[in-house]
């Protein structure tokens, strides 16, 4: 028995165009092709497709991934190692959960008592937990995007690569402040954030405007993604998405 993609597709929540690239890349090839050219999944590429979807929620690379499953020889033993990783990650997400709830109630005293944020003057309180290397698995339905940004992570000391998501989070939390101060998405300020985090993209490869349209609308329709705005800020998602596209409008600077 096989499944044909758009099959595949819905039961696994990755997209057919994502879907297609990672056979492109030889990652997951199907196990036939009809003759209308619709890729068909069976029994052991699903399998297969599970072991890449464990490890990109772990956080790995396409490349890695690739290595990593040309080299296995047995699944059980694989997929051991995976429920290993998988077992530190719940524990991760459990130190992860505590980082972003005790951000909440700092911010919700500070907002009570008119002062600073004890967790922002000490700012490695809110990376707690946080693996850099999610922001890659974030980009799964851009796989040209995600592939540049894993090149880019592989050839980074650790100290860059936590620098770097330092960096995309101080970007939120600045955003975060314009929207509190009321600015609209299409305000100047606003735009000038939006451009600097535009120029950090096109620094990985080019970026056009439908895409970067589409890398904006995720911010919403993307539950990942959602939830680390809305960690930081309630509504910063949508307002995101909102200063994304009207900088798109404007023609991307």
């Amino acid at each position: 028995m096989d499944w044909p993609i758009a099959e595949v597709a819905r039961m696994s929540g990755v997209t057919a165009r994502t879907l297609r690239h990672y056979d492109e890349i030889g990652l997951l090839p199907p196990a036939r092709i009809g003759a209308s050219g619709r890729r068909h999944y069976g029994e052991p590429q699903l399998l297969r497709l599970q072991q890449i979807l464990v490890l990109r929620a772990l956080g790995v690379g396409l490349p890695e991934i690739g290595r990593i499953l040309s080299e296995q020889v047995d699944e059980v033993e694989a997929l051991r190692g995976h429920h290993r990783r998988l077992l530190a990650e719940r524990d991760r997400l459990d130190a992860l959960a505590d980082t972003v709830s005790r951000t909440i109630v700092e911010l919700e005293q500070s907002r009570k008592d008119g002062t600073s944020m004890t967790a922002i003057n000490r700012p490695e309180n809110l990376f707690e937990g946080v693996r850099p290397s999610q922001y890659e698995e974030t980009l799964r339905d851009f796989p040209e995007h995600a592939e540049a940004v894993a090149r880019r992570i592989a050839a980074m000391t650790p100290q860059d690569v936590e620098a770097g998501q330092r960096e995309r989070t101080a970007r939120m939390v600045r955003l975060a402040e314009l929207m509190a101060a009321g600015l609209p998405a299409d305000a100047a300020p606003v735009q000038a954030e939006t451009d600097a985090q535009y120029r950090a993209l096109t620094k990985l490869r080019a970026v056009s405007v439908e895409e970067y349209r589409a890398i904006g609308r995720s911010c919403v329709d993307d539950e990942r993604w959602r939830a680390a705005y809305e960690a930081i800020a309630p509504g910063l998602a949508a307002y995101q998405r909102d200063a994304i596209e009207a900088y798109a409008a404007a023609g991307l600077g």
